[in-house]
């Protein structure tokens, strides 16, 4: 396991979260911008429109995730934020509400390569459950990929992370609609 430091996604902390995405922004120019967006947006600013528009909110101070650092290195990132910051979910048949209790959604766990297996998601997902709730949140939801196989899941597939690892930081099952996609979450309170 990997000791880690974390810090949220603000202007002083940009640099190490373009470095850790990289030039193709994580996964084909997402820059973590998908669920923000509707598909057509989203595909039309693919790319460097999605790392400007992320830059943008960051820019405007609100925090849109965590960085996990590993010696001076970002090697980590959760996007977490208040559900109506993600729209798009609500227009996912297999991710649509759960009830109507508020609550703020992980939407993204991207893992660098070197550090994959070490531990750093699931203390990312605690480190995130800690700063929403020290934005009063009452409840964090997450929306893992269940591997269909014992192999593993390619990282492009798993960008939401696996269900082994929110079940690690305290998260429980409250729905599944899919085989797949289970929807886990942590009770704040």
């Amino acid at each position: 396991m990997l000791e880690l430091l974390f810090k949220p996604l603000q202007p002083d902390t940009w640099d190490d979260f373009a470095a850790l995405f990289g030039e193709r922004g994580a996964c084909g120019g997402c820059w973590c911008m998908l669920w923000r967006l509707t598909r057509r947006q989203f595909a039309q600013q693919k790319g460097l429109g999605n790392k400007q528009a992320m830059q943008a909110i960051v820019d405007s101070g609100h925090v849109p995730g965590i960085l996990a650092y590993h010696m001076d290195r970002a090697v980590g990132w959760c996007a977490a934020a208040p559900r109506t910051s993600y729209p798009a979910l609500a227009r996912s048949r297999i991710l649509k509400p759960v009830d109507e209790r508020p609550c703020w959604s992980i939407a993204c766990l991207f893992i660098e390569r070197s550090s994959r297996k070490r531990g750093v998601a699931t203390q990312l997902l605690q480190a995130v459950a800690a700063y929403a709730r020290s934005q009063g949140a009452t409840l964090l939801e997450g929306y893992p990929v269940e591997p269909q196989s014992d192999r593993d899941i390619p990282a492009a597939f798993a960008w939401t992370g696996i269900p082994k690892a929110f079940r690690r930081a305290g998260f429980k099952e409250a729905a599944r609609r899919s085989p797949t996609r289970p929807i886990m979450r942590l009770d704040l309170q």
